[in-house]
């Protein structure tokens, strides 16, 4: 640091500021609760620091050089940004945050809806959500939780389940009037089906796996719309366009208002899951843990058994 830079105080240069910005000493002196005097003297004696005149004395007032106005620029950006920081440090100390990481059906169909409750519960904790469609990777991201659907190895390990994967096809009311009844996987299987795309390795069913889980078989894949974002694809069954593939504990809201219908005949469950993931595990936190603790009490108990 450079001598001049050590002989502009931090409140010299606020005593410039305030007389920069006004056009005036004695104005600055009436912000700063001092006298018109000692404002002047203190420009006086940060002028001849700097070797630069920063004002003019003109009549009735002064006006800034173009030292003083070059300066003047700096110094208002400088105190903002320092206020800006102050601002966000002591907002994140009165309202410490939760940054959770989900993809974007669990959090549309599942956290979403219930979220107003933990504000409700919890008013001043701020919860950010990051979402991905694709495969979750927390340890690459700035998360302190993830809710992630998981494999069997996943969930073996200790992950806290919060409910296991439970599928089965859904529907419009008007769909399944024209193409129905469809209680069976061969009527099923000659129906437009609507297609959830895994390309980037997600573990969740698909078509295939689900005909082939059930029975053996492989459906003919001759009528298929296909999305790689599970709300056009439950957009869609709503429309009446096909049958989509549904997971208990996203569609179940949906089916309660009956916007859709659930073909639970037809139902299967797998070993997988959603999972509550502490990607931050070193660093513990009351808001991190009111939030898991709330995450975990919204699933259903009978969902994880």
């Amino acid at each position: 640091m450079s001598w001049i830079a050590r002989a502009a105080s931090p409140n010299s240069l606020r005593v410039f500021e305030a007389a920069a910005r006004h056009l005036s000493f004695t104005a600055a002196a009436r912000e700063l609760r001092s006298t018109q005097s000692a404002v002047s003297q203190q420009i006086r004696a940060l002028e001849e620091h700097l070797g630069l005149p920063l004002f003019e004395r003109i009549y009735r007032g002064v006006k800034l050089t173009e030292a003083g106005h070059a300066l003047f620029v700096s110094v208002q950006e400088g105190f903002a940004t320092i206020d800006r920081t102050i601002d966000r440090l002591q907002h994140k100390h009165r309202h410490p945050h939760v940054n959770i990481l989900t993809d974007f059906s669990f959090a549309a169909y599942w956290l979403m809806p219930r979220l107003p409750r933990f504000r409700e519960q919890y008013p001043h904790i701020d919860v950010r959500i990051v979402t991905n469609q694709g495969v979750l990777d927390w340890r690459a991201q700035e998360v302190d939780i993830a809710i992630v659907f998981c494999d069997e190895r996943a969930l073996a390990s200790g992950v806290p389940l919060l409910f296991h994967e439970d599928v089965f096809p859904i529907c419009s009311p008007g769909f399944l009037q024209r193409y129905g009844p469809i209680e069976d996987l061969e009527s099923l299987s000659k129906a437009p089906l609507l297609t959830l795309t895994a390309d980037q390795g997600q573990s969740w069913l698909d078509w295939p796996s689900y005909f082939e889980q059930l029975a053996g078989i492989r459906y003919l894949e001759s009528s298929e719309l296909t999305f790689n974002n599970y709300t056009l694809l439950i957009q869609a069954a709503i429309a009446g366009q096909g049958i989509g593939m549904g997971w208990h504990g996203l569609v179940d809201d949906m089916l309660e208002s009956g916007m859709l219908v659930g073909l639970h005949d037809l139902r299967l469950r797998s070993p997988r899951g959603y999972g509550l993931i502490d990607a931050r595990p070193d660093s513990p936190g009351e808001a991190k843990q009111a939030l898991q603790e709330w995450v975990l009490g919204c699933a259903a108990p009978s969902s994880r058994e």
